[in-house]
């Protein structure tokens, strides 16, 4: 008996089919990948064409070739096809470039938003999920610097770091591709739904889990080898002793990744994970041009854009001068909130525009 569906479909809309299926594993569809090369020809395949191949078991054979398209599996896919939603394989032309033939890479992906060529120049930004005042405004620092040297921002979209990082990326007018620990219509967390579609319209939200997986704790260690193979490094901001950052740390050393880590205060239990990832090889990051520099031949072309000041900049630039100014005085005379001031201002100092002086004075650098 051949598979049967209740409608007509397209090629890579098979690979929700497949997932559906028991006795499909990831290993196992890489396996028919390679040998039947689609979607479509796995299911047209014969059940003694099927077991022929190592790791498939006649059962598993007998489930592809009986295989009925539910109704709620049609509605999923009906979802997906409406809301932009694609299946991309490792064969296909389209699937990044940067996990290509690393290691424990993905068959598949699910994708909503665009992958483009320039995403090969990429730095992942991982970090705890209760940053310090601290974490956030190195989050939101190099988020935003990445995004105007024009490097693609890679995160999972958590609460914390993840999400500092990306919503300035998407601020700087950037772009940033979030993988998910769920399936591609299932936005973990909940409240980052308006930053995922966002995301989607500035870069991509991808996933190697079918639609309808819930974020179960399992899936997130597997997801971060995504996020580090992405990436042509990774960057982390704060971690605690145990925090999933080293497990993503780990996955980009074995992926021949280099990790920068910002150091942190003796004692301060959200630097625990990144002063041992120091301790461990990290490298030492204190600002983006030392991310910049690893990426070697990228770095010429950022210089000039990495000295462009946006208007606040440019302003407060014109104010402070080499006598010191009270952050009061500043503050009254930009007319700007203190909140976006203070950040404001820690962005200009860690690129070597300004400093800070005792008592909350500032000078020109």
């Amino acid at each position: 008996m051949k598979s049967t569906f209740l409608k007509p479909v397209k090629d890579n809309e098979l690979f929700f089919d497949l997932y559906t299926i028991p006795g499909i594993t990831e290993f196992r569809l890489k396996k028919l990948l390679t040998v039947f090369r689609t979607p479509a020809a796995i299911f047209q395949a014969q059940p003694e064409e099927l077991v022929s191949i190592s790791g498939i078991e006649l059962k598993t054979a007998q489930a592809i070739v009986s295989y009925h398209r539910s109704a709620e599996t049609e509605r999923r896919i009906q979802a997906a096809r409406a809301s932009g939603v694609r299946a991309i394989s490792y064969l296909d032309q389209d699937f990044p470039e940067n996990l290509k033939n690393l290691p424990h890479m993905p068959p598949v992906l699910f994708v909503r938003g665009k992958i483009i060529d320039s995403d090969r120049l990429a730095v992942a930004i991982v970090g705890t999920r209760r940053p310090s005042h601290y974490g956030v405004r190195i989050a939101e620092y190099l988020g935003s610097e990445l995004a105007r040297s024009r490097v693609t921002v890679i995160s999972g979209l958590a609460r914390g770091v993840d999400t500092c990082a990306q919503q300035a990326t998407l601020k700087a007018g950037g772009r940033t591709i979030a993988v998910l620990g769920s399936g591609i219509d299932v936005i973990y967390p909940p409240e980052n739904r308006k930053l995922a579609e966002e995301i989607v319209q500035q870069g991509a939200l991808v996933t190697e889990f079918p639609p309808g997986t819930e974020p179960m704790a399992m899936n997130f260690p597997k997801r971060n080898r995504i996020v580090s193979g992405l990436a042509r490094a990774v960057i982390a901001v704060e971690a605690g002793e145990k925090s999933g950052v080293l497990n993503t740390c780990a996955w980009a050393k074995e992926q021949k990744r280099p990790v920068f880590a910002i150091p942190g205060r003796i004692g301060d239990e959200r630097s625990i994970g990144t002063n041992r990832l120091i301790k461990e090889g990290a490298k030492i990051l204190t600002a983006v041009g030392d991310v910049l520099e690893y990426l070697g031949m990228a770095v010429q072309e950022k210089v000039e854009q990495k000295l462009t000041l946006n208007e606040p900049e440019r302003s407060l630039l014109e104010l402070i001068s080499t006598e010191p100014l009270h952050i009061d005085e500043i503050c009254e005379t930009s007319g700007l909130p203190m909140q976006e001031l203070l950040s404001l201002l820690f962005q200009m100092e860690v690129r070597g525009l300004i400093k800070q002086l005792p008592g909350k004075f500032f000078v020109r650098a």
